[in-house]
């Protein structure tokens, strides 16, 4: 897929591990309902109670960490770079920062987190992005990441 191409595709889970170096218990996203490659992407992530962090992150009322939330923005970024260039599926994307990121009602297990992720520009090899987390149709988290691709570790 090129990012001219302008075609929304769906990603189950089995495509999702081929494109995402993620796996259990740090995959943040369950599906991936629709990608523009190199655009935008909206997905899914099923928040259960039998997670790991909800052993500590509370035990009598278990919300799910706000890191967790911007991870899984951060994946879904990962999703939109790799998507647009499919010789780099499985190349490792890294968060290289955070702004204005906001987190406005917590998420209980059993919440379907929604995340809408948007590129909003591509620099010298870093991209920028605009992220949304609803629950239902309530905002709960919001905010810009920046990201770049690892062609190769030294």
């Amino acid at each position: 897929m090129s990012e001219g191409a302008s075609t929304d595709v769906a990603l189950d889970i089995d495509t999702l591990l081929r494109v995402l170096p993620h796996r259990y218990p740090f995959l943040m996203v369950d599906r991936v309902l629709s990608v523009d490659p190199g655009v935008r992407a909206e997905a899914i992530k099923c928040v259960t109670v039998n997670e790991p962090q909800f052993q500590g992150h509370f035990p009598n009322q278990p919300i799910m960490p706000g890191v967790l939330i911007a991870e899984a923005f951060a994946q879904v970024a990962g999703v939109i770079a790799l998507a647009a260039e499919p010789e780099l599926h499985g190349a490792t994307v890294y968060l290289i920062g955070f702004d204005k990121m906001r987190f406005r009602k917590p998420v209980r297990p059993g919440d379907v987190l929604h995340l809408t992720v948007t590129k909003e520009y591509e620099k010298r090899g870093v991209w920028g992005f605009d992220c949304v987390a609803r629950v239902g149709d309530e905002r709960v988290a919001n905010g810009k990441l920046m990201a770049t691709v690892a062609h190769e570790l030294a």
